[in-house]
């Protein structure tokens, strides 16, 4: 059975139900049919703090790790395990779905349902940020075609346009073409809707108020005298809070094993900070006992970002992370070619470990304590799983193999998981333990320095003259003590994609910064990292279709 099969098979209960499993009133459900739900967190009543396991990786591979998967295993084991459970994940991107990724919500027996809405349209909210993020341009562009009175300089227009689609021909355009009843004539661009600014600002928003805060203060472009324009300056922030404002409300819905799930907001990891929505995470730990949540790709990226922007602005610290790896991207990093990957090879697994031993000392240089989850598959033999759990306990590190797509969380496997991370979180002291490696008082360039370094292992960061200007831009306009969210690819510690395992002796190059001051952080472009990704030669698009009853196939 392919993951279709496998959601397609499940029985769903309705939406009513899994709130009231999990201690959410009647009046605070906004049904969207039968199996699907907005959360009005406002109507929320207990003010618990439950425990929070955060999902990590080690560097993940082109096979993919099977990262979500893992999380929603998890949950489902740690709620038959007896605790009240909600997992809180982020939504799919369609681009990359249609691109190479395939299905986000999970696989095998441990998905969020209804995976093709969830996969596809949902209830929106991608539209919703969207909409709102080209609205916001369009008010620029209006702005310039009207006189300009905030005389902003067209040249020096720095929020883009952006779509839910892998499309490269957008990156680089020219508008307002046509002559003077079209707009005024600029170049522009485009970015993928995961890596809008507004969508950051949903991911971060702690409430409605904040949200429309910090919708006010996105920085859309600099004047002729170089001085910022913000979207407030536009007094644009009422309309996109309009557009937005069922969208910040968290979606509601189930694992195959029946486990409360909220779905909400879907920033990458690799261009963008890679969590979850603040308001979902905070209201799931309001009423469980436990949260599971995910950040994208590995402890480099998505835990990093997770651990240095998040938890600045809401009681979001972990009290335990889990590391996701698999024998395959083990094998891949110890230099098996990736069409060999399902190959056996014991050796090349230990010769993968350094690996995820750097990204289990990112997790400990937090202060915080690691969980390694194997992420088996069929072609994994016994002794392959031997050498990782004898590395495991030679490194003092609780590790446990989970069969999470097989067999479930629901049913038993992810029991061996479930069990070492309540033994983790059950003695966790993370709120006194956690200690982030940049503080407030850090510069950007102190910032950067330092996640290079000491999470990524490099020698030396190298900026360009443009990365130089606008690092003078930042500190002139008082930015300086906002945090830092690296741009980079997912499948090396450097940024240089096919650099595996732990590259040692190279420099981080980071060619550009922008200020993103209404989502609250600085983002660092390193090397080639595009924030509008491309589709590969044969997409994962081909393989859709819709059959003769009308049922999506093909998404998997």
């Amino acid at each position: 059975m392919d993951d279709l099969a496998f959601a397609r098979a499940a029985e769903l209960r309705p939406i009513q139900q899994v709130a009231e499993q999990v201690g959410i009133p009647p009046e605070a459900i906004e049904p969207y049919g039968r199996h699907i739900a907005k959360v009005d967190v406002t109507k929320l009543t207990s003010g618990g703090r439950g425990r929070l396991v955060l999902v990590s990786g080690m560097s993940p591979t082109p096979a993919g790790e099977g990262k979500t998967t893992m999380s929603i295993g998890l949950a489902d084991a740690l709620a038959r395990a007896g605790r009240r459970t909600i997992v809180a994940l982020r939504e799919p991107s369609i681009g990359p779905m249609l691109g190479m990724k395939g299905t986000g919500a999970g696989g095998g027996l441990s998905q969020v349902l209804p995976m093709e809405d969830i996969n596809l349209h949902f209830t929106g909210d991608f539209h919703a940020i969207t909409t709102a993020n080209n609205t916001l341009v369009a008010l620029i562009d209006n702005h310039l075609h009207h006189g300009n009175p905030l005389g902003i300089d067209p040249r020096r227009v720095t929020f883009r346009r952006v779509l839910d689609v892998n499309d490269r021909a957008l990156r680089s355009i020219v508008i307002g073409l046509g002559g003077p009843t079209e707009g005024v004539p600029r170049e522009a661009g485009f970015d993928i809707t995961a890596a809008s600014e507004i969508m950051a600002v949903l991911c971060l928003a702690t409430d409605l108020a904040d949200l429309k805060r910090r919708l006010a203060a996105i920085t859309v472009g600099f004047t002729y005298d170089k001085q910022p324009v913000t979207a407030g300056d536009l007094n644009a922030e009422g309309a996109l809070t309009a557009l937005l404002v069922h969208a910040v409300k968290p979606n509601l819905v189930q694992t195959v094993a029946g486990t409360a799930a909220f779905v909400h907001g879907g920033p990458f990891g690799n261009i963008a900070h890679g969590c979850s929505s603040v308001i979902a995470t905070s209201a799931a730990r309001s009423i469980a006992d436990v949260v599971v949540t995910e950040a994208g790709f590995g402890t480099d990226l998505g835990m990093e970002k997770y651990l240095h922007i998040t938890t600045r602005v809401a009681d979001t610290v972990p009290d335990a992370v889990v590391v996701v790896a698999t024998l395959r991207a083990l094998k891949m990093h110890g230099g098996v070619a990736l069409a060999d990957i399902e190959r056996p090879d014991p050796d090349a697994v230990e010769a993968g470990l350094p690996n995820l031993e750097r990204h289990v000392e990112n997790v400990r240089a937090f202060g915080l304590e690691p969980v390694v989850a194997i992420n088996t598959f069929p072609t994994d033999t016994d002794e392959e799983r031997e050498r990782v759990l004898a590395w495991a306990r030679s490194a003092g590190v609780p590790a446990a193999v989970a069969d999470i797509w097989a067999r479930g969380g629901g049913g038993d496997g992810g029991d061996e998981l479930a069990a070492a991370v309540l033994e983790v979180i059950d003695r966790s002291t993370s709120s006194m333990s956690f200690a982030p490696l940049n503080d407030h008082a850090a510069t950007i360039e102190q910032q950067i320095r330092t996640i290079t370094r000491r999470i990524y292992g490099a020698e030396d960061v190298e900026f360009t003259p443009a990365a130089w200007r606008r690092m003078a831009e930042i500190e002139r306009n008082g930015w300086t003590d906002l945090p830092v969210c690296m741009a980079k690819t997912q499948y090396s510690f450097s940024d240089d994609a096919t650099r595996l395992g732990v590259p040692e002796g190279f420099t981080i190059r980071v060619r550009d910064l922008v200020p993103r001051t209404g989502a609250g952080f600085v983002v660092a472009l390193t090397g080639t990292i595009m924030t509008m990704p491309g589709l590969p030669r044969v997409p994962a698009s081909e393989r859709f279709d819709v059959d003769d009853e009308g049922r999506i196939v093909g998404l998997s």
